[in-house]
């Protein structure tokens, strides 16, 4: 509740090739949860964040600024979410998002209304895409997979449990079959060629591996690509995407297997650095990534949500897991009462009452297909005035101070500028959208 007060005076290095933007990236994502609620989170990053930071984005350096839930998110509605926030804390510098086609919907829904910013492609997403195009149909894939199934449930109780395969996922299957394949490699490296005595440790363990050493074309032809991919991957999400990291993932590239993901990654990268030459970060570096938001899904699962996994409970506690926390916050925290609480959260449906209820009153049952879209959180920065500064805080953004200078923003009177952090705000006008 604190930080969301403070979200509308949030802002980044000014953009000169990008004005009337509040120098911010959102990096927008959905998460499926327990329940029919659907999660949405918004996170703003500073667009200079690795001339400030010259590291991979962290939970530090993001700021949630809107949280929402919703039994489904269509490109219109979270387009209407968007427009919002907007109107609060200005239209950001660039959006940077999965594959998703709800995401993809809203930011052209947002074009049409004026409001568009360049789209950014979660490098993660993308190739995992690549490869599902290219592997997904390979003849030997069904077999690899469903070898790696076996051999997982045949190893867990044995002396060669510390060889089972990493854990597969259902969704986004992609993103982890590269770490199945290393894995797969890497355990059939441990077979020589040639016949194993029987009784032996070399021979249980081939017993063990089922039609996994049938998959040895497709395992080496995918660890090319995959090898190659996730060292510029792991490149563009330290330093950021800029001509030189380009220039230092070519090399990488000619090492792959496949013509054809080298191509379409090879283009995906220039595509990307034209957005960001667009925004004057191709020499910066281009925050491509979207891992804060993924990491932070994942963490509120494990945090304070309990053992169900409820939409809403993850929802409040997002924005707290976001940033540097300080005394000040603190002090504002014990100064919210409970009924401040629960105006927040009452009418809030939470699977665990629910549950309780149904246990003690089983025949209200019909009371669980009503009321479901109306109730859900949605935490978006409030429409005050700007001029009411009496709860605005100092919002740290994690970065140390840099030797190199940033754009300079216009100059503004000292009667008319409040600093908040490290920006300059202007009290007097407030902002509307562009």
């Amino acid at each position: 509740m604190v930080r969301m007060q403070s979200v509308k005076l949030l802002q980044g290095a000014v953009r000169h090739l990008s004005p009337f933007t509040n120098g911010l990236i959102w990096l927008v994502d959905t998460s499926i949860t327990l329940g029919t609620g659907k999660l949405l989170s918004v996170l703003a990053l500073d667009a200079h964040h690795y001339q400030l930071a010259g590291c991979a984005p962290g939970f530090q350096h993001v700021r949630c600024i809107a949280v929402a839930v919703s039994p489904s998110w269509t490109g219109e509605r979270l387009a209407d979410l968007l427009e919002r926030v907007i109107a609060v804390v200005g239209r950001p510098a660039a959006y940077l998002k999965d594959g998703g086609s709800e995401l993809q919907k809203a930011t052209d829904v947002l074009s049409e209304w004026g409001l568009g910013s360049p789209v950014i492609d979660d490098i993660s997403h993308a190739v995992a895409n690549m490869l599902k195009r290219r592997y997904e149909k390979h003849p030997q894939f069904a077999t690899f997979l469903s070898a790696c199934g076996q051999v997982s449930g045949r190893l867990k109780h044995t002396v060669f449990a510390c060889l089972t395969p990493p854990k597969g996922q259902a969704q986004s299957r992609f993103l982890n079959v590269p770490r199945v394949v290393r894995w797969a490699d890497r355990v059939l490296g441990l077979l020589p060629a040639g016949r194993a005595k029987a009784g032996s440790v070399l021979a249980k363990l081939r017993t063990y591996l089922d039609d996994l050493p049938a998959c040895r074309t497709l395992i080496r032809q995918f660890r090319d690509d995959a090898v190659a991919l996730l060292a510029c991957q792991k490149m563009l999400k330290t330093h950021g995407l800029t001509h030189d990291t380009l220039t230092q993932c070519e090399p990488l590239l000619d090492t792959m297997a496949s013509v054809r993901v080298r191509q379409e990654f090879a283009r995906y990268l220039h595509h990307q650095l034209e957005t960001a030459t667009s925004l004057g970060l191709d020499t910066v570096g281009l925050p491509i990534s979207s891992d804060p938001i993924e990491s932070l899904f994942g963490l509120t699962k494990q945090h304070g949500a309990g053992p169900i996994k409820d939409a809403n409970r993850m929802a409040l506690r997002i924005p707290a897991l976001c940033g540097v926390p300080t005394l000040e916050e603190a002090r504002q925290v014990l100064e919210i009462t409970v009924a401040q609480q629960q105006a927040l959260t009452d009418g809030v449906p939470s699977l665990t009452k629910q549950r309780r209820q149904m246990r003690a009153e089983p025949h209200h049952l019909e009371q669980l297909g009503s009321g479901r879209d109306q109730g859900n959180v949605e935490l978006i920065p409030p429409g005050k005035d700007r001029s009411d500064r009496s709860t605005i805080i100092y919002l740290p953004n994690g970065y140390k101070e840099v030797k190199e200078s940033l754009p300079q923003r216009h100059e503004v009177s000292p009667t008319q500028a409040t600093v908040v952090g490290n920006q300059v705000q202007n009290p007097v006008k407030d902002r509307t959208p562009i």
